[in-house]
């Protein structure tokens, strides 16, 4: 009779994530648009459209765009869940996971990824003179 030992560990699972940014305004694509993405484990630069490689992270990540003369937009991408409809993943994470408390460390991005294509939608710029008058008609009140 053979007896074997070992240990079961859940497979390796990337750190990063390559997403793709896309950036719309008045329901066309604009291209040149500079984005910076930010999340808890560190922030990236990204020429929209374009791809790029992020840290995963549990917290969400904010994308902020913008391009001079064009527009900008603000917009967050929450980290969803990834190891619940696989289940390779799943069983992995209940072997390692026995045990362990629940403390989620939001720099840990394991089990979790945005989408992997994010659409921002751009608010145009205000043109130059139209900003709104101060309700004192201007004049500098000290």
């Amino acid at each position: 009779m053979t007896v074997m030992a070992g240990c079961v560990t859940a497979p390796a699972e990337p750190t990063t994530q390559q997403l793709e940014i896309h950036a719309i305004l008045d329901h066309r694509e604009v291209s040149g648009v500079g984005c910076v993405l930010s999340n808890a484990a560190g922030s990236w630069f990204v020429v929209a459209p374009g791809r790029v490689t992020v840290e995963r992270s549990r917290s969400p990540l904010t994308i902020d765009c913008a391009r001079e003369g064009a527009g900008s937009a603000l917009d967050v991408a929450p980290a969803h869940n990834t190891s619940l409809f696989d289940t390779g993943r799943l069983i992995g994470s209940i072997i390692v996971g026995v045990g362990a408390g629940t403390h989620a460390d939001p720099y840990d991005g394991s089990g979790v990824a945005y989408a992997p294509m994010l659409t921002v939608i751009m608010r145009p710029t205000a043109p130059m003179g139209t900003a709104d008058a101060p309700a004192d008609g201007g004049n500098v009140v000290f």
